[in-house]
């Protein structure tokens, strides 16, 4: 007798072996026709699972997150499987989930055209209208390597000879295609409704730059169509967003060839920059963080003590000098502990925060850039916290409050909060590792936050709290982060006096809160589409005169405004006023201030607020306290 347990606690009994399909059926024909995959203690298998022993079960559903994993994985083999169809040529490497969708890498003798795409997804709609059982077997290593070799497919064969000898593997067929997969899979191809190819781009063989390169279709799936049709109009809308096209439209920024990964900042965008990082120098020097600045590059011995040289250096810029190998440091920390390290630390000196904008360069996968989110040159809003164990939970309760206002004051007010707990591979005890996780948790509680655990992403020598904000389409953006980190001290010698005249080694917290600076400014473009709030906007206001009688009028206004601190362009071209007003309203300024004849008798201004708003003819200084006030509320 097998005896399977449900969610609700109610249990089945079956006289022989059961597969997951079967139970479902048992339940009811609509969950039968909806299951998709059951999940077994913790472990998602295909509804032909053969179940053999009493045990716990979940019938995965469209609904399920894990259901849509499925979905999108099964889309992938999907997408390979007319791939196929079309280019018999072709060869198929690795196909995994993504974040919304999914992903294939192909090998083939041409680019794959946008005609193309669009015959592949036609093809795969046929396919799944088909509904062709998906079915699965398993072979020897060995076998099954012979096997794909003798079908073409080498790619395959490699990676399945990577897999120790001993072990076997599963394939899964549907119709004329068969794949190697470790599953799960939807039992049949009618289950896949809703997807959509979205675009192809270069992939290297197994990541490495060094091996050929392949085409990746990139697709998304989903349960329904209102799902689907939510996330193509919220690309639509991301498309509209894009920090990259934004930031050449407003005149902000360019990405150069001569400097991959680097960033010309252009005047308007650098004082988008100044306007975040004056921002974070006054809560630096509100919240008891002393500024610093530690050299760009240090020697190649200190980054063998922090174990960076052995483990990161792949990923570092190095030079020589004089037969020294130095490196442009890729992080601040060490370089905050070698100023700890001069002079004498008491306890009463503790806790002593660093903040520093470090400037750091990391040789990332020229594959991987992206505008300014993902450079090789960047500069961190960071901070180190040295303190005794004891004023952990404290510092990190006050840094949590600290970080909220910030993102609220940048227009974040949904955080998602992450305690990333001990990993399996980690040095320190037990007792170590409890009182450290259980520091950040109160930390949050004490905040007010609710909060997930990242069971065992921590790092090897301790856990973290992750601060991810969610921006206008729901996008997350991991940018804060607070770390406890016993072990660079420990490597770079760091004591202080204690209370009972002994030398300790201080806890050192890592911490940041819009992180790299280059790509919160990404991030802040696109929430707000390039129309940023007032007190941010490069330029706050533009002054706009009509005619040539009240050019000596808008100089005054544009220096008046400029004498209250405010950043004002001037336009006095000998163009029709409509023509300025929308030329300027494209660079997306708060405010827009036309000077006509009566306003200029007047000593007045008419004001246009960003989106057409007229707001009619004002006083300068009703205007001057309207713009005021918009910069003090942070609106």
């Amino acid at each position: 007798m097998i005896q399977v347990t449900l969610p609700d606690g109610s249990k089945r009994d079956f006289a022989d072996p059961v597969t997951v399909a079967e139970v479902a059926a048992s339940i009811g024909a609509g969950l039968a026709k909806a299951a998709l995959a059951g999940k077994i203690d913790g472990k998602v298998v295909d509804t032909s699972y053969l179940i053999e022993a009493d045990s716990p079960l979940s019938i995965i559903t469209a609904k399920d997150a894990d259901g849509l994993d499925v979905i999108r994985h099964s889309t992938a083999h999907l997408l390979a499987y007319a791939v196929k169809e079309l280019f018999p040529e072709a060869q198929v490497t690795i196909g995994p989930v993504i974040e919304n969708g999914f992903f294939y890498d192909f090998a083939y003798t041409r680019p794959f055209t946008p005609e193309d795409v669009a015959a592949i997804e036609k093809r795969m709609t046929e396919l799944a209208a088909k509904d062709e059982p998906v079915t699965r077997r398993v072979l020897p290593r060995d076998e099954a390597v012979a096997y794909f070799k003798g079908i073409g497919e080498h790619y395959k064969a490699e990676i399945i000879a990577s897999i120790p000898a001993n072990e076997e593997v599963s394939l899964y067929r549907e119709g004329a295609f068969e794949d190697l997969c470790r599953g799960p899979h939807v039992p049949s191809t009618g289950k896949l409704k809703f997807f959509k190819l979205m675009k192809v781009a270069g992939a290297y063989w197994r990541g490495d730059h060094r091996n050929e390169m392949l085409q990746r279709i990139y697709g998304t799936a989903w349960a329904t169509k209102d799902e689907l049709q939510h996330y193509l109009t919220m690309l639509e809308e991301a498309e509209k967003r894009d920090h990259r096209k934004l930031g050449k439209e407003l005149d902000l920024f360019h990405i150069d060839d001569h400097a991959p990964g680097l960033v010309f900042w252009h005047p308007k965008g650098w004082t988008l920059w100044q306007g975040v990082e004056q921002y974070m120098r006054k809560v630096y020097q509100d919240n008891g963080y002393q500024e610093v600045k530690a050299p760009q590059i240090l020697d190649k011995t200190l980054w063998e003590k922090t174990g960076h040289w052995d483990k990161y250096r792949e990923n570092m810029f190095t030079t020589e000098s004089e037969k020294r190998e130095y490196a442009l440091k890729p992080m601040n920390c060490p370089g905050h502990i070698l100023i700890f390290n001069q002079g004498i630390k008491s306890y009463r000196d503790l806790p002593l925060r660093y903040g520093e904008f470090g400037n750091c360069h990391r040789n990332e996968p020229s594959g991987g850039l992206h505008g300014i989110m993902r450079v090789r040159g960047f500069t961190q809003d960071d901070g180190h916290i040295f303190c005794t164990e004891d004023q952990i939970l404290e510092e990190c309760a006050a840094f949590t409050t600290l970080l909220q206002k910030v993102y609220k004051d940048f227009g974040f007010t949904q955080i998602i909060y992450k305690v990333a707990t001990r990993p399996a591979q980690r040095i320190g005890s037990d007792e170590y590792w409890d009182k450290t996780e259980q520091a950040l948790m109160e930390s949050l509680r004490r905040s007010g936050c609710e909060f997930e655990i990242a069971a065992g992403e921590g790092a090897f020598y301790a856990p973290k709290i992750e601060y991810s904000l969610k921006d206008a389409l729901g996008r997350q953006w991991q940018c804060g982060t607070i770390q406890i980190d016993s072990n660079m001290p420990e490597r770079l010698d760091a004591e202080y006096v204690g209370e009972d005249g002994a030398r300790h080694r201080p806890v050192m917290l890592h911490r940041a809160i819009v992180g790299s600076l280059e790509r919160f400014i990404g991030i802040l473009i696109e929430e707000h589409a390039g129309a940023l709030p007032t007190w941010l906007a490069p330029e706050q206001v533009s002054v706009l005169n009509i005619t040539d009688s009240q050019a000596d009028y808008a100089r005054e206004v544009a220096k008046t405004l400029q004498n209250q601190g405010l950043r004002v362009k001037l336009d006095l071209r000998n163009e029709k006023i409509t023509y300025k007003i929308r030329e300027h309203s494209l660079q997306k300024p708060p405010y827009i201030l036309v000077v006509g004849d009566k306003e200029k008798a007047a000593g007045a201004v008419s004001v246009r607020a960003r989106g057409n708003k007229d707001l009619g003819v004002m006083s300068l200084e009703a205007f001057a306290q309207q713009i005021a006030s918009d910069i003090a509320k942070k609106a």
